[in-house]
């Protein structure tokens, strides 16, 4: 009995130390190998928000007017209040839906009517044919011969000043006038204008921060503040119906809304807000589609 215990002690041993290894090997790698793919998965940056859509409509937001609204979508402003049946002076409110495009065509065509073919009593026939009875020619009379008009007398003077008017008539109009336009602020263009660019279409002025921001014509203030990603603080001059000019990235303005301004008054002072170097965005609409500002600046 002796000897028996002592052999069968090593054996029960042996399977209590395989059975613990085997129990061991299995449970640690698999919380090991979790935490290692856990760490090692790549961080995704988050997404920013995107403005919500509303199909063919806007909805006005605290601060908007007409004008920037227009703007911000590059349409003329006259098209977007004929669209929202808007008169002057394109009173808008907060919360209140504007049309972005002209509205679907209506059609007089009432729903559910179809239109109905009635057959004639002769269709499928042939027509008849219908019988030309030809005049009979009759010989040609002789003509006497008329004789020749006297020649009416003109007086020369009279041709002469006509075809010097319809001359003067005719010219095509020459480049755009830079009459009554200055420059908005001293400095150097560091952007010029780039009619095929997708961004903003006007030119950048260098200078320093406080330097003072002119009105480039004569005109009154149709909107004033930060509300259009890009522009920082900007102003927007109505100078007629056809007109406007934008001032952006200003550190401050120095005019409100509704407010008359007079061609080279201070308006703003420039700065680099929206950007992130001082300098004026200046940009000129003509019936809504931006144009070359140099073309009607005068010449340095």
């Amino acid at each position: 009995m002796y000897l028996i215990r002592v052999c069968t002690c090593p054996i029960l041993l042996l399977a209590l130390l395989t059975t613990g290894c085997i129990s061991g090997s299995v449970k640690a790698p698999v919380s090991s190998r979790d935490h290692v793919l856990e760490s090692e998965e790549p961080a995704r940056p988050a997404t920013p928000p995107r403005k919500k859509q509303q199909g063919d409509f806007y909805v006005v937001q605290r601060g908007d007017t007409l004008y920037s609204i227009a703007w911000q979508y590059g349409l003329d402003y006259p098209l977007v209040a004929s669209w929202n049946g808007l008169r002057p002076p394109y009173t808008i409110y907060s919360g209140q839906r504007l049309r972005m495009k002209p509205p679907p065509v209506k059609t007089t065509a009432r729903k559910g009517t179809t239109a109905r073919y009635t057959p004639r009593p002769n269709a499928g026939k042939p027509a008849p044919q219908a019988v030309i009875k030809k005049k009979p020619v009759s010989a040609p009379k002789s003509v006497k011969p008329e004789k020749p008009a006297t020649p009416v007398k003109t007086a020369k003077t009279t041709k002469t000043s006509k075809t010097t008017k319809t001359a003067k008539s005719a010219r095509t109009p020459g480049p755009a006038s830079s009459a009554g336009w200055q420059w908005p602020a001293e400095g150097p263009i560091l952007r010029g204008f780039d009619s095929s660019g997708d961004g903003k279409q006007g030119i950048d002025i260098g200078g320093r921060s406080g330097q003072s921001v002119r009105a480039a014509n004569s005109g009154k203030v149709v909107y004033a503040g930060s509300g259009l990603v890009g522009y920082g603080r900007l102003i927007i001059i109505k100078h007629n119906k056809n007109m406007l000019s934008a001032y952006g990235h200003n550190q401050s303005l120095l005019v409100k809304e509704g407010n008359s301004v007079q061609a080279g008054q201070v308006i703003a002072e420039m700065g680099s807000s929206g950007t992130y170097r001082t300098q004026l965005y200046f940009e000129i609409r003509k019936d809504g589609k931006p144009v070359d500002p140099v073309n009607y600046l005068p010449k340095r």
